[in-house]
Parts: C-alpha cells; sequence; structure tokens
C-alpha cells in the first residue's frame, strides 16, 4: 500500500505533525468563552467590599483628673438616608472601661460582641475585671488580628487607670493606638478635633511644658459643659452628626449617662 511504500521517517512526520492538530485543537477549545464570567471569583470580592460603607457617627472623649467622658451621637446613617436615630454606639466592657467607635455599623457590632465576651472570660480567668491598660491592648490586639481584612471601625477607648485618673486610647483600623488626654472619630472629627486643641491644651508649649497630654486641666463639669458645646457645633454643619449624643462620665464613684437632644434634620 501506500502507507507501507513510505519511508519510516516521513510516517513518523506525519505522525507528529497531527498529534500536533489535536493538540491545537484541545487547546482551542480550552479557550473559548465560557457560559459564566472567569472574574466571578473576583467580582464577588469586589461586591464584599463595596457592603462596608461608612455609617458615620462621631466619638469623643476626655480624660481628666478623676473621671473620664465618652460621648456619641445616636445617629445612624449612610448616604443622605437616616437608618436610626437611636444607634448607641458604646458599649462598657468592665466596671471601669468602655468602647466607642465609628465607621461601618455592621463591623461595629461584630467588634463590640467579640470585645465583650473576651472580657468575660478575663473576668472568669483572672476574678477581677478587666482594668483599662488591658482593655486597650485587647482592642488593639483583636483589630490588628483582622489587618489583612479589618473592621471598619474607629474606636476610642476610655476608663480609669490604677490611680485614679482618666485614660483614653484612639485607635485606627489595624489596632495601632496610643494614650492621649482627649480624642475624637467619625465625620465629625474635622470639625470638634481643633476644639479640644485649642480648649484643652496650651496656646504655646512656652506657656506650659511639652508633655503626654494623658489628662486634662479642665474640671469635670467645665468638660461635660466642653463636649456638649462641640456636639451642637458639629451638629449644625456635619450630616452624619445629630438626632442626640449619649454623654457617659465615668468617675470613682460609678457611672452616669446624659443625654442632649441635637437637630433631628
Amino acid at each position: 500500500s501506500n502507507t507501507s511504500s513510505k519511508p519510516k521517517t516521513e510516517r513518523a512526520r506525519e505522525g507528529a505533525s497531527d498529534r500536533e492538530e489535536e493538540t491545537l485543537a484541545r487547546r482551542s477549545s480550552c479557550d473559548r468563552p465560557l457560559a459564566f464570567p472567569l472574574d466571578l471569583s473576583l467580582s464577588r470580592t469586589q461586591s464584599k467590599r463595596n457592603r462596608k460603607t461608612a455609617n458615620n457617627s462621631t466619638v469623643v472623649s476626655v480624660a481628666g483628673d478623676g473621671y473620664v467622658i465618652l460621648a456619641a451621637s445616636t445617629r445612624l446613617s449612610t448616604g443622605y438616608s437616616i437608618l436610626s436615630r437611636e444607634a448607641t454606639k458604646v458599649c462598657r466592657l468592665s466596671e471601669g472601661v468602655l468602647v466607642a467607635n465609628a465607621g461601618f455599623a455592621g463591623d461595629g457590632v461584630t467588634l463590640q460582641k467579640v470585645l465583650k465576651s473576651r472580657a468575660v472570660a478575663y473576668q472568669h480567668a483572672h476574678r477581677r475585671p478587666m482594668p483599662v491598660h488591658a482593655a486597650a491592648q485587647l482592642l488593639g490586639n483583636t483589630l490588628y488580628y483582622k489587618r489583612f481584612f479589618p473592621y471598619y471601625a474607629f474606636c476610642l477607648c476610655a476608663g480609669l487607670d490604677e490611680e485614679g485618673k482618666g485614660a483614653v486610647y484612639t485607635y485606627d483600623a489595624v489596632g495601632s493606638h496610643e494614650r492621649v488626654g482627649f480624642s475624637c472619630q467619625g465625620s465629625g472629627k474635622d470639625l470638634i478635633q481643633p476644639v479640644l486643641d485649642n480648649q484643652l491644651r496650651a496656646v504655646s508649649p512656652l506657656v506650659l511644658p511639652a508633655g503626654p497630654w494623658k489628662t486634662t486641666p479642665l474640671p469635670q463639669a467645665a468638660a461635660v459643659d466642653l463636649v456638649k458645646a462641640a456636639f451642637v457645633a458639629a451638629g449644625e454643619r456635619d450630616i452624619y452628626t445629630g438626632d442626640s449624643v449619649q454623654i457617659f462620665v465615668l468617675t470613682r464613684e460609678g457611672l452616669s449617662e446624659e443625654v442632649l437632644e441635637l437637630k433631628k434634620d
């Protein structure tokens, strides 16, 4: 036959060319468009990221000698829609520790649940309530643990230290924190923080020596009035700060709460 009369080398070449054609045909079939998009996993990840939107709020804390103040607005909103007018942003971890957060409300609620459960476990293990320095470190570790897909929450931790002085810790979203005398987080930060800087720090380092500013010089009543005035001013210019403000004052005698009404529009 014609096939048997061909030299072996020629038949080998024809067989190799046939195999190459089959390989190319299989590759071309794999390159055909699929019934579903190839970036399906990417679109799911992107949609998850888009779900974390800033619900916006404002939280303020001021520490003094023998007291600490933690205040938070109760408005919960997204865009131009108000979702709730009575959403609390403050949770009490122990007798002497308060935590407040601004940002995405879902992450904030989840974070508070985690902190509460660990505070209860700490109390059972050590037979005493969690102190403020331990709570501050716990909050920092919890935020840092989720640093690759972080809680979209910007927190303040407030309490009384071992000497009875107020302590305020301010955080970013991945757990970096420091102890300060006062701080503000949330949508009204750019409006309130300059007021606190002006009223609670010296005008110049020549007046008072520079220091860590771990406590503020104002008495308790004056500090509460300052926080109220700052929220009233921010509520007139920030649409995400309004309805009311929960003001918690923690002293050696215990915890007290006051509600200040703000604008409703």
